[in-house]
């Protein structure tokens, strides 16, 4: 028997065996495990733990990270229900997950996603940095508490890759006659980097558009913010603004030249996307008489030259009909365009042709999130990281949630009891296959018993096939003890209405099986009763106990 001591010897020969191979060799292999694996990993020994937490190691392995499409729907009433905010992740294979994001509570908003961390507004006094991977969260305080008409759309999340800071930004509304905001302007930005302690005003060159930058978007790329506002002097109204996050400087860049408006439509609708780490630029046309609809060609340019202000059309897509919603802030993930519809389904398609004739083809359903509403959606690009946010404990709070944190509110008791009601009716579910299957199978063996009484061999052997058709199949009951997103909640729900019809159904057909079997039985008792009396009745059911 091998000893504790020699096992524990054992173990450290191992260790030493591994931690001897060329440090690049084990840098190839981490690069390649998932962090939910490299966490783990930590915890085998010090060196390891020490190599994983390296800030070279943690910057390499982002740099190797896969990405993710994000999708959030933030929390909304429907019908007079509330659904609290939730999100889903669609991978490189374009499968989407199951289980929710904790980090996310039910009244948190997203307004950016930047190496594996997410920017999270509440409806508290605090901004929420959480990496969703490892689940650490920073809670910081909001620049101004209970500002009227704040929004997350005002909020953005970035790092620049020069000066390695992260930064949070807030586009703050004029005040008027310094009393309430005034929705149409902004001439400040608010920015707080992490790992300070106080938001620091920075003044706009000129009065903005906040209207633009809710309505069409932000986009946070490569240490730069980039929104639409409104340009009276342009021919198109409009231009696009940047704003450095590492100067702190801003760029006014003007739209393509190309732009054409039909006057038999309504007018255009532009939105501001990232695709291929680049800024583009997304226009169609509204409907001349539902300006929510979208009609024509979906027109997509890429901003080759910043500092030349260069364009290039990307894509020219036909599509017929046209999309009901576009996507937010992303919008092409791994060469597909994710659109919605009207029907809260979410279609990939694949695009075939060149930037002055792109057709979409092989569509792909991805996904039903009804009832959330379809303009309401957000997808983002995020990747899993190991990024930590304990440098930055002095200007907040670090911590690793529970998994129901922000669940226990009084606003989504009812939403918890719904989810409670959900999983007693699964455990009934099961008490009631369980014990469904454990009276079949004691039935069937008694009723074994009684075969060798049967005389007659055909009889007896379609007796036998009905026996074991009476012992029930029922999948495995186990459950996952994390929350399921909103689409796999609405599925959970549909398979456990489907589980009951089909108890019921399995139980109604053994129940006509036993009448059958029992049918049989009472035949070849009353043969046996004429043949050979009543004495041998009891003979004939004593192997079940009757």
């Amino acid at each position: 028997m091998v000893t504790e001591e020699a096992e524990s010897n054992k173990r450290q020969k191992e260790g030493c065996i591994i931690n001897c191979l060329p440090s690049d060799l084990i840098e190839q292999v981490f690069f390649r495990l998932p962090v939910s694996t490299l966490l783990t990993c930590t915890g085998v020994c010090k060196q390891w733990k020490k190599f994983i937490r390296d800030p070279r190691f943690i910057t390499s392995h982002l740099q190797h990270a896969p990405r993710y499409a994000l999708l959030f729907f933030p929390q909304e009433s429907i019908s007079c229900n509330p659904y609290p905010s939730d999100a889903i992740l669609i991978d490189e294979a374009w499968s989407h997950s199951t289980h929710a994001v904790p980090v996310i509570g039910p009244d948190d908003f997203l307004f950016g996603s930047c190496n594996g961390l997410l920017g999270l507004y509440t409806k508290m006094s605090t901004i929420k940095i959480a990496n969703f991977a490892t689940g650490q969260c920073l809670h910081l305080e909001k620049p101004i508490k209970n500002l009227k008409g704040d929004h997350f759309s005002l909020y953005s999340f970035g790092f620049h890759p020069v000066t390695k800071q992260y930064k949070v930004a807030h586009f703050l509304g004029d005040s008027i006659e310094g009393h309430s905001q005034n929705n149409d302007k902004f001439s400040i930005i608010q920015v707080y980097t992490l790992g300070d302690e106080s938001w620091k005003d920075i003044r706009t060159p000129e009065a903005l558009s906040l209207k633009c930058v809710r309505n069409s978007g932000v986009v946070n790329l490569d240490g730069t913010i980039y929104w639409l506002t409104e340009d009276i002097i342009a021919s198109w109204k409009y231009a696009i603004m940047s704003f450095d996050l590492g100067d702190e400087s801003f760029k006014r860049i003007q739209l393509p030249a190309t732009l054409e408006d039909c006057a038999h439509d309504g007018p255009p609708i532009y939105w501001i996307r990232e695709i291929d780490r680049k800024i583009c630029l997304v226009t169609i046309q509204s409907s001349h008489y539902l300006t929510r609809r979208l009609h024509g060609n979906l027109l997509i340019w890429t901003l080759d030259d910043k500092m030349g202000q260069r364009w290039s059309q990307k894509y020219n897509i036909q599509y017929s009909p046209s999309p009901d919603y576009i996507l937010g802030p992303n919008l092409v993930h791994r060469d597909k365009i994710m659109l919605q519809h009207r029907d809260c389904k979410l279609y990939s398609y694949e695009l075939l042709g060149d930037d002055s004739e792109t057709k979409m083809c092989k569509v792909t359903k991805l996904l039903d999130f009804r009832p959330h509403k379809p303009e309401n959606m957000k997808s983002y690009i995020c990747v899993k990281s190991l990024v930590s946010l304990d440098e930055y404990k002095k200007a907040g709070i670090v911590r690793i949630p529970r998994q129901r944190e922000g669940w226990k509110l009084k606003r989504w008791e009812a939403w918890e009891h719904k989810l409670r009601n959900k999983e007693e009716m699964w455990n009934n579910i099961y008490e009631l296959e369980h014990g469904r299957m454990e009276f079949s199978q004691t039935m069937a063996l008694r009723l074994k018993l009684l075969l060798p009484r049967i005389p007659d061999e055909v009889t007896r052997q379609q007796t036998s096939l009905k026996i074991s058709q009476i012992i029930p199949y029922f999948p495995d009951q186990a459950r996952s003890l994390r929350r399921l997103n909103c689409v796999d909640q609405k599925r959970d729900f549909d398979d456990l209405d489907a589980r009951m019809d089909k108890y019921k159904d399995i139980c109604e057909a053994i129940s006509q099986t036993m009448d059958i079997i029992f049918s049989t039985l009472q035949s070849c008792i009353q043969v046996q009763v004429k043949v050979y009396g009543h004495a041998n009745l009891f003979m004939f059911l004593s192997p079940i106990g009757l």
